[in-house]
């Protein structure tokens, strides 16, 4: 029941796959609802999303599972560049994709996003009142949490060469050249945007045929300016937040302050895992199974 579609974001082709629901217990009409899926940073809609999807599928629901501009199947330049502007912009896209689907309800568009776009959710369902859900897993809702968990995890100087490095991708990309690209992904010690123990495990577990272990430096120059949590107060809409109280990449301590400040009726739940726990085996079927409780409570 998976069909590969397109649309367009600001000009540019992004790929999608729409994932129908193998049932219409939830139908109104003839139209089921429909959660849009983003992967997290560098990640590809093959990075661990389909057996989400699936799940929601055989729950009654529709799924959008989208590639973000320069990434995976969809066009776009620079390739592996995250900015997390784009992104968003990406996902305002992909939801109106999803609305335009003849066998979704456009007022029953729920947001799902990890990690990196576990913030991009936050930030975008905030201005867009007609979102009916939220589910926000092992976020990143505060880039300058991130960006001091490296430096704590990594000491105080991986943060400025991830700088150094960034400043090199922008100059070389203004006078012409090839974008420079660092691993996205790398052992403790190493160069690379997560240098966390478990990171590049982590990745290659889930990582599909389009994932590539590496993103354009210039991200670790705006990284910590992405601070959706700001955003979060905004929020109407009932929202799942659920943390990883020993994760490693993204901080529970921000998730939780996310979660405290959004507007609307809020669902925290706590594992005890680290960030990658929830991609793969018994923890991945616990949390889509409440995901799929919250969403299945808030769409009907």
């Amino acid at each position: 029941m998976r069909s590969d579609i397109t649309f367009t974001s600001h000009g540019v082709r992004c790929a999608a796959w729409h994932v129908r629901a193998t049932s219409d217990g939830l139908a109104r009409k003839g139209r089921r609802p429909c959660v849009v899926i983003g992967h997290g940073f560098g990640g590809t809609r093959d990075t661990a999303l389909l057996d989400f999807a699936e799940g929601f599928a055989d729950a009654g629901i529709d799924s959008l599972v989208f590639d973000y501009r320069g990434f995976g199947a969809s066009d776009g330049t620079s390739r592996q560049a995250v900015s997390y502007r784009r992104q968003r912009q990406d996902y305002h896209a992909a939801v109106d994709a999803a609305r335009r689907l003849r066998s979704v309800d456009p007022d029953r568009i729920a947001l799902w996003g990890t990690s990196y776009s576990g913030g991009h959710v936050l930030a975008v369902a905030a201005v867009d009142p007609r979102v009916a859900a939220v589910v926000s897993l092992v976020p990143a809702p505060d880039g300058a949490a991130a960006v001091w968990q490296i430096a704590r995890c990594a000491g105080p100087v991986a943060p400025l060469k991830l700088i150094g490095h960034g400043l090199r991708d922008v100059l070389q990309t203004l006078t012409g050249g090839s974008p420079h690209q660092i691993p996205l992904a790398a052992q403790p010690g190493s160069l690379a945007v997560l240098a966390a123990p478990g990171a590049l495990e982590g990745y290659e577990a889930i990582g599909g045929p389009t994932w590539r272990n590496e993103v354009c430096a210039r991200t670790s120059l705006e990284v910590a300016f992405n601070r959706p949590v700001t955003h979060a107060p905004k929020i109407t809409c009932p929202t799942l937040v659920q943390i990883g109280s020993e994760d490693r990449v993204a901080p529970p301590h921000a998730a939780r302050r996310a979660a405290r400040r959004a507007g609307g009726p809020t669902t925290v739940l706590e594992y005890p895992v680290d960030h990658f726990d929830v991609y793969l085996g018994p923890w991945q079927q616990k949390a889509l199974a409440d995901e799929v409780d919250f969403l299945v409570g808030a769409l009907a």
